[in-house]
């Protein structure tokens, strides 16, 4: 049953896209496509802007300090791609739009990643989103594990880090 097509699926697109930001309008459909994403319109420059703009916007909460920054800037992004719930039944059945039918791409990129991230944050918990703790990695990651302790972006860097620190364990002489 899929209850929430804004959930974890959305926060993790929008992980990808800041970890590898798109560089052209057909790259950018490609992905969303790839996605699962059905495009209602034909994908233009001006989509990929918008998209790179909520994508620094998004990085912005990934990197807020505290949950009311996080909030206030996630409220920010959800004023500036508000519209009201719809029924809709395009591609999947009937399922929720937050957001008006046939926006072009990088408005609904905004309304999926702002909602999406709402939801993200509200039932998993405000610190569900991430950069990777392994030394030298700045993956963002979005934090859907069921134990909430979530610190590396991939099982390489976990690895990587574990024997660092053994290795460093091992280096200092005992006492």
């Amino acid at each position: 049953m899929h209850l929430n097509p804004y959930g974890a699926d959305v926060v993790n697109f929008a992980a990808d896209l800041a970890n590898r930001p798109p560089t052209s309008a057909d790259e950018l459909a490609d992905r969303c496509r790839t996605a699962g994403l059905v495009l209602e319109r034909p994908v233009e420059p001006s989509d990929l802007d918008l998209t790179l703009a909520v994508i620094d916007a998004w990085t912005n909460v990934v990197d807020a300090t505290g949950e009311r920054e996080k909030a206030k800037l996630v409220n920010e992004m959800l004023a500036r791609s508000a519209a009201y719930p719809r029924l809709t039944d395009h591609a999947h059945g009937w399922h929720l739009h937050y957001r008006d039918d046939l926006q072009p791409l990088g408005a609904v990129l905004f309304a999926l990643i702002s909602v999406g991230t709402a939801m993200h944050l509200v039932s998993r918990g405000m610190d569900r989103l991430g950069r990777c703790a392994a030394a030298g990695c700045e993956t963002i990651f979005a934090d859907t594990s069921r134990t909430a302790r979530q610190r590396y972006c991939s099982h390489p860097c976990a690895n990587r880090d574990a024997v660092r620190r053994h290795r460093a364990r091992q280096s200092t002489p005992s006492t």
